[in-house]
């Protein structure tokens, strides 16, 4: 017998796109922007203090988000329910795509699911966030509209065993030339440690939106994570809403030249 839906009637969508057709070249996404939870999951089994802390989402990273898109008309896909229940950067077949724990926390609703019950998740929330993406960077593509894909993160400063002093990493795989031009750029903010793949990089095994919606297109990406102590308050999310608006503001020129020399190589 097929599991029931895992959404009910009246439930926040799945996925939430802002400015969807734009002329930007900067193109937004923000993998873990929400720890809601649908209502047949319950809790999964965990307190709410966990669910509202880091294993339930990237603290801050949808506010920053949200922030950047406004100035700079970009569009922006957001996924709407927690990484408890599916994690939207992370490749199906990987082990932490519906995690059994996360940062030694064991997550009991995630435990026992048969294949039905695995693929139902992907089919709910996982594929209609990458399609999302897909679908627009598409219509992108055919109308040879130049883009630059930045997903935006964040990170715990307290990672179990782990000293992490950044107060921002600039992500990256097999592509380096959108994060070295931003790392370059940022250089220049001197009260700054910042990342260059620290603490964390970009991985086919690992993670999903980069690889996938950015290397496999040929699009210059970059994933940015911020240290989530800095984005604790309103204030603090302005603080980092405004660096970074200005920091691409003032490399508009040389991303989009980037973005123009991909779609160039494409056409």
């Amino acid at each position: 017998m097929e599991p029931p839906p895992l959404l009910r009637p009246g439930e926040p969508a799945v996925v939430e796109v802002v400015n969807g057709v734009s002329p930007a070249t900067i193109f937004l996404t923000c993998d873990h922007a929400s720890n809601r939870l649908p209502e047949r999951l319950g809790n999964l089994g965990l307190a709410r203090q966990n669910i509202d802390s880091h294993i339930g989402w990237d603290i801050g990273a949808a506010a920053v988000a949200r922030g950047l898109a406004r100035p700079l008309s970009a569009p922006l896909v957001m996924a709407a329910y927690s990484r408890l229940v599916i994690d939207c950067n992370r490749p199906p077949a990987s082990p932490d795509s519906i995690p059994l724990s996360s940062a030694g926390i064991p997550v009991p609703g995630n435990s026992d699911l048969n294949d039905d019950m695995r693929q139902l998740r992907r089919a709910t929330f996982f594929a209609p966030y990458h399609n999302a993406i897909a679908s627009l960077l598409d219509h992108r593509a055919g109308t040879h509209q130049p883009t630059a894909l930045l997903a935006i993160h964040s990170f715990t400063p307290d990672y179990p065993g782990q000293e992490r002093p950044w107060h921002v990493d600039f992500a990256y795989n097999r592509d380096r030339q959108l994060a070295g031009l931003l790392l370059d750029a940022m250089a220049k903010q001197s009260d700054l440690t910042i990342g260059d793949n620290l603490p964390y990089g970009v991985d086919d095994e690992s993670d999903f939106t980069i690889p996938i919606h950015g290397e496999r297109r040929g699009l210059p990406s970059v994933l940015i994570e911020i240290r989530q102590d800095l984005l604790s308050t309103p204030a603090g999310i302005k603080s980092w809403v405004d660096r970074l608006t200005e920091l691409l503001t003032e490399s508009r020129q040389s991303i989009e030249r980037l973005a123009l020399a991909a779609t160039r190589r494409k056409d």
